[in-house]
């Protein structure tokens, strides 16, 4: 029971999962720090308020004689937060995954290996250019027999 739940934990995606919350919530901290101290004031600057959480409040009477307050300030900030979150997540993340996939798929359908240059060839690529090389060697054989026996075909050639 406890080998199972070892294999589990050491397995490379719960790893890689735990890695990964751990940075999203340090970036998380980051972006609302940098929408909060810094773009939801200069954004509430522009309606006359402290922030734009504390912007764009509209007071309603309620059914007991006071007052509720609507932020829409404050949704206004959590969809910015949201844009810019979603924003720095696909310029820094999605866009260069999407461009090194298509580099590798161009490098494929040209035929060339994938693997970088530091990284050892895998056994398959390594079956593949032998093959390529005995199929040019037997090709440049069959050629050369064929103008060899061409010449020897022809009258008054040197048949030493």
């Amino acid at each position: 029971m406890f080998s199972g739940f070892k294999a589990f934990i050491l397995r490379g995606n719960v790893i890689e999962l735990a890695v990964a919350v751990v940075v999203g919530t340090a970036f998380t901290a980051l972006v609302n720090s940098i929408v909060t101290a810094v773009i939801n004031p200069a954004i509430g600057a522009l309606f006359n308020a402290e922030s734009l959480s504390t912007a764009l409040v509209v007071q309603i009477p309620t059914l007991s004689g006071g007052t509720a307050d609507l932020l829409f300030g404050a949704v206004l900030a959590a969809v910015l937060n949201f844009l810019i979150v979603a924003a720095v997540v696909y310029f820094a993340l999605v866009a260069p995954m999407n461009y090194l996939a298509k580099r590798a798929e161009a490098a494929r359908q040209a035929g060339q290996p994938v693997t970088a240059p530091d990284e050892p060839p895998t056994e398959l690529e390594l079956l593949g250019e032998i093959r390529d090389l005995l199929a040019r060697r037997e090709a440049a054989e069959g050629a050369a027999g064929a103008a060899g026996a061409a010449t020897d075909a022809t009258p008054g050639a040197d048949s030493r």
